[in-house]
This record gives C-alpha cells, sequence and structure tokens, in this order.
C-alpha cells in the first residue's frame, strides 16, 4: 500500500488536526519520499515510518508539536538539517538500522535543543572506536544513546523511546489486584461462616435429642409414681379387710 492511500486509512474520518499520533509502518514510499503528510496534522505528536523505503527526509512537513520520530529500518544516508528547521520540539528521534557512516552526517541534530534521545543502532557510524564519546561531546543535550546514558545506564520505559507503561493502566492492574485479595477475603470468612454455622447446627440437633431424651425420662418417672398411687390406698380411706383375717380372729 502507498503511502499516500495509508495516510487517508489512518485518518479514520478525522480531520488532520485531531490525530496526535500517526503510524505508517511497513508501507511503500513513491521514490524514497515523505507522502500525504502537510502541515495540517498541527497537532502530531508521534510519526512513525518504520520500514517505509525512506531515502531522504526532505519532505517532511513543519509540524511544531512533534515529539517522537520513528524512522528506523529506511536508507537514510544525511539530510538531517531539514528536522532541526521543521521539528524543533523534537525529543526522541529513531535513526537504527539506516546508512549513517560519519558523525559528520549528524552535526545538524545540534539545531535539535530538545532531543533527549538518539537512536543508531545497527548504523556504520556505531562501529567507530569513539562513537559514543564522540555523540554525546557533539550532541550535548542528549540524555540517552542507543537506550543508555553516558554512563551507561539503561534508560527506563518513560525515559526512553518507549512508550513505556503508563500510570492508568498500572491503577488498573493495582485495582484488579485489589480486587482479587477481597475476594478471597470474603470466600475465607465464608468458609469460616459456615463452619460455625455446622457446628450450631450439631449444637442444635444434639440439643433437641437430648432434650427428647430428658421429657422421655420424666414420662417414665411420671408413670412410676402413677403405678405406686395406684397400688397404695388413698389418704381417709378405709382398707377393707379380707375374709381370711376375719376367721383368723375368730378363732381366737
Amino acid at each position: 500500500m502507498d503511502m499516500k492511500k495509508r495516510v487517508s486509512l489512518e485518518l479514520r474520518h478525522r480531520s488532520p488536526a485531531e490525530v496526535q499520533e500517526l503510524v505508517l509502518d511497513n508501507c511503500r514510499s513513491s521514490e524514497g519520499k515523505i507522502e500525504g503528510i502537510t502541515e495540517e496534522f498541527s497537532n502530531l505528536e508521534l510519526l512513525s515510518l518504520i520500514n517505509v523505503g525512506l531515502t531522504s527526509v526532505a519532505d517532511i512537513p513543519k509540524l511544531d508539536k512533534l515529539k517522537k520520530l520513528e524512522l528506523s529500518d529506511n536508507r537514510i544516508s544525511g539530510g538531517l538539517e531539514v528536522l532541526a528547521e521543521r521539528l524543533v520540539n523534537l525529543t526522541h528521534l529513531n535513526l537504527s538500522g539506516n546508512k549513517f557512516k560519519d558523525i559528520s552526517t549528524l552535526e545538524p541534530l545540534k539545531k535539535l535543543p530538545q532531543l533527549k534521545s538518539l537512536d543508531l543502532f545497527n548504523c556504520e557510524v556505531t562501529n567507530l572506536g569513539d562513537y559514543r564519546d564522540s555523540i554525546f561531546t557533539l550532541l550535548p543535550q542528549l540524555t540517552y544513546l542507543d537506550g543508555y546514558d553516558v554512563e551507561d545506564c539503561e534508560a527506563s520505559d518513560s525515559d526512553g523511546e518507549g512508550d513505556g507503561v503508563d500510570d492508568e493502566e498500572v491503577e488498573s492492574e493495582e485495582f484488579w489486584e485489589e480486587e482479587e485479595e477481597d475476594e478471597e477475603e470474603v470466600v475465607a470468612e465464608e468458609d469460616h461462616d459456615d463452619d460455625d454455622s455446622g457446628d450450631d447446627e450439631d449444637g442444635g440437633v444434639n440439643g433437641e435429642v437430648d432434650s427428647e431424651e430428658d421429657d422421655e425420662d420424666d414420662e417414665d418417672e411420671d408413670d412410676e409414681e402413677d403405678n405406686d398411687e395406684d397400688s397404695s390406698p388413698a389418704k381417709g380411706q378405709k382398707r377393707k379387710r379380707d375374709p381370711e383375717d376375719e376367721d383368723d380372729e375368730d378363732d381366737e
């Protein structure tokens, strides 16, 4: 797909002024030049043109708000003066995998005062013995070269060319971790409550059984008392004498 068509597709019914990030990786440029990108992209902050067959950046428009420019895996070998003239607020520039051989071809970048990160990985210039020292001397405004500072400390995601992890993603992860912890606590509490309720049910059943046994014992005792009362004469009632007792008395 050619670059002009890709640009129109990426607009997605938006006006160029509404676009802040434009990624055109792996499309095809005509004659190695930038096409379809104009000054109408006035709010553009990120432009990615990775592996599009560029040999020149001469046709890049003036984009005052552009901060990140990805030009890796092309065939650019010079002509960086235009970047210093038209991208005055550029902070991150990726030129890895291009055709830069000499330190002198990078001198125009001195006119980019906001440039913080430069990547030249897989360019021939990196094979020079004093490559890193020479670049940091040439471009004192740089903080990171090929992802490392002057003391060989690696750039963090937020400082390097990568977008890194934004605050919203971190907050989302923390939120879901907290949610999982809360769910675990709720499950543990429910298990504990189930154990307690089980004990209460057992106690209740045992209590009912004991109560029933006590009631049965009471009923047995009442039956025995009733039998005793039936066998003994009631108070105030004269006992009947047996005929045999009367015969004994007569004999006497």
